[in-house]
């Protein structure tokens, strides 16, 4: 030990810096955790399916679907706050594997408060995978229907514009239509998702809103079944009337999406239009008043 001598007046300045560093990482942790006071939402790349964050003025913190595969597990620690694993709620709109997929990996990996979803049964390998999941991590389920809202708080809310009736037993191949279709509030700012149902369902969702036409208007508009020719009617864009749309989707992909069709009336619409597959996540931010995209 008689050769480290030399070295033992450096150790008190080693304990301090250590301390510094320790002090530093503490500070930076309650940084990113501190609530911003504004709106969140970003749409996170992952391939050829759908998945958005959503974290409120107060830090509340929501995931809509998870895309088709981990993809999420690397997407999402981009745009929560440093080191954080927990989430207040994840939406299922429906139980196709390219938005429930994800889940399976991210609940073994991030406290869940609570499962949302339409209660569409699904005998699906992946859907039977994320039903044993919720189960053994005994996360809080509910089932979504119009007229509920989902406080964020600090003034944000989630509302549920459909489905309007139960869609337990929707005939399989149609199952996109019986999707969680939601408003994200804030202030005089909104986001319209509208998962992946159709015209048909788009034209539902106008009726339920005839009374009151501004439930629709919104901002920000994520374009339906990833710019499918099925839906994104020439109705709907009447009176969202975004300025954005979003449109989550995989490079290259087999489906040909988003489809010309859904671009031309996106583009007649005015509505500037960002993509996934052409820019990665996107990420706006809103103060109640506008949104600005900061990613």
């Amino acid at each position: 030990m008689e050769f480290l001598r030399p070295y033992f007046r450096y150790i008190p300045y080693a304990i301090f810096s250590g301390l510094i560093l320790c002090a530093v990482g503490v500070w930076v942790v309650v940084i990113a955790e501190t609530p911003s006071g504004h709106v969140k939402v970003a749409m996170l790349n992952v391939g050829m399916g759908d998945s958005i964050y959503i974290e409120s003025p107060t830090g509340e913190r929501v995931l809509i679907d998870s895309g088709p595969d981990d993809s999420v597990l690397r997407a999402l620690p981009k745009v929560m706050p440093f080191l954080s694993h927990s989430l207040d709620a994840v939406i299922e709109t429906h139980p196709d594997s390219d938005h429930i997929s994800g889940f399976v990996d991210l609940l073994k990996r991030y406290h869940v408060g609570a499962f949302i979803e339409p209660g569409i049964i699904k005998d699906s390998k992946t859907a039977q995978t994320l039903e044993s999941e919720i189960l053994d991590e005994h996360i809080p389920r509910y089932i979504a229907r119009r007229g509920e809202v989902v406080d964020l708080g600090g003034g944000a809310e989630l509302q549920i514009l459909y489905p309007d009736h139960d869609v337990s037993h929707i005939n399989q191949n149609i199952d996109n239509d019986g999707g969680v279709v939601t408003r994200l509030v804030y202030g005089s700012t909104s986001v319209l998702l509208m998962a992946d149902v159709s015209q048909g369902v788009e034209s539902q969702i106008i009726a339920d809103s005839a009374s009151s036409t501004s439930e629709l208007t919104s901002d920000i508009l994520k374009v339906g079944h990833h710019g499918s020719k099925t839906s994104t009617s020439e109705a709907l864009l009447n009176l969202v009337r975004p300025q954005v749309a979003l449109i989550s989707v995989g490079a290259h992909n087999m489906y040909h999406l988003p489809t010309q069709d859904t671009l031309d009336r996106l583009d007649a619409a005015g509505v500037e239009v960002l993509r996934t597959d052409q820019v990665g996540t996107i990420e706006f931010a809103s103060d109640g008043t506008h949104f600005r995209r900061i990613r």
